[in-house]
């Protein structure tokens, strides 16, 4: 696997920055990034678009979204900026964020990218989509030991649309077809949508009684799918549980990492401090004023 760990290694700023996409949040808008990418993604396949696209066109948007947080085509077009200029935007931002992917796979994904504003309706996603939105994780539980909680928590829709994210570009590294990664990404918490998650600890009480309980919850998903979405999805989950063929491996690496990152995440959080803001972070940043400003900082003892 060396070849295929340096390439997972090469992309881990790229996976922790799409993890931060459940914590972008814009106006007017309910929940995070992720989420309402999560809410399109299901909405778009429910309606009938193909798979691959819209796992390229989501997962390149995502991308450029590390960089341009919530400014979108819709955004964009709202603001009169024409859809070429839009176009150029978003792909300065793709290529900026995209340097750690491989030439070939990121130029399929730049050719995904989008300048038109989103066309679809929430209306369309499937009620397990908003169930899920609602659910949170449940952070990290081991058998026998404290449950740690933390917040804020991320919800399914959250990881999920991150995973399916992370799997689309891990399917570069172990040569798979991106579109099954994406799909398993997105639907490998089904059950989660009526099934609240204990985590580990608790899921190793409901002992036998668990697979039963996810397959009744996953099946009750999976009816609110059309039937020709359903067989796919339902194909797609056969990756959850192995790690024998390239899109289970991309899977399994997709959500394998976004599970520790997430962690990551809190504990860069409650690491941070001053000197990283105004050092590393450089919180008083360069411009007309900034002499002024650090001046400031000086007199109250903060520079």
């Amino acid at each position: 696997m060396n070849a295929q760990a340096s390439g997972l290694a090469a992309l881990l700023p790229l996976f922790r920055e799409l993890n931060n996409l459940k914590r972008i949040r814009v106006a007017g808008q309910p929940g995070s990034w992720a989420e309402r990418a999560f809410v399109r993604a299901w909405a778009r396949l429910v309606a009938g678009e193909n798979s691959r696209a819209v796992a390229l066109e989501e997962t390149a948007h995502a991308v450029a979204a590390t960089l341009l947080a919530g400014i979108d085509a819709d955004v964009l077009a709202a603001g009169g900026i024409p859809r070429a200029v839009r176009r150029e935007i978003f792909e300065r931002a793709f290529d900026a964020a995209a340097r750690p992917l491989a030439s070939d796979f990121a130029g399929s994904l730049r050719e995904s990218l989008s300048s038109e504003p989103a066309v679809f309706s929430p209306d369309a996603a499937p009620d397990f989509v908003y169930l899920l939105a609602g659910q949170p994780r449940a952070g990290a539980t081991r058998p026998g030991h404290p449950r740690v909680v933390l917040e804020p928590a991320e919800n399914h829709a959250e990881h999920c649309a991150v995973v399916a994210f992370d799997g689309v570009l891990a399917a570069s590294v172990f040569d798979a077809d991106p579109t099954v990664p994406f799909l398993t990404g997105l639907s490998h918490h089904l059950h989660n949508a009526r099934l609240p998650d204990a985590g580990d600890a608790g899921d190793v009480l409901l002992g036998e009684h668990l697979r039963p309980l996810m397959e009744a919850f996953r099946v009750a998903a999976l009816d609110e799918l059309p039937p020709a979405l359903r067989g796919p999805v339902r194909d797609s989950l056969a990756a959850v549980f192995r790690a024998d063929f390239p899109e289970a491996r991309a899977f399994q690496a997709a959500d394998s990492l976004d599970r520790v990152l997430e962690m990551e995440w809190h504990a860069r959080s409650a690491a941070f401090t001053l000197d990283v803001a105004l050092g590393d972070m450089d919180i008083i940043h360069p411009g007309p004023v900034q002499a002024f400003q650090l001046e400031v900082m000086r007199a109250v003892g903060w520079k």
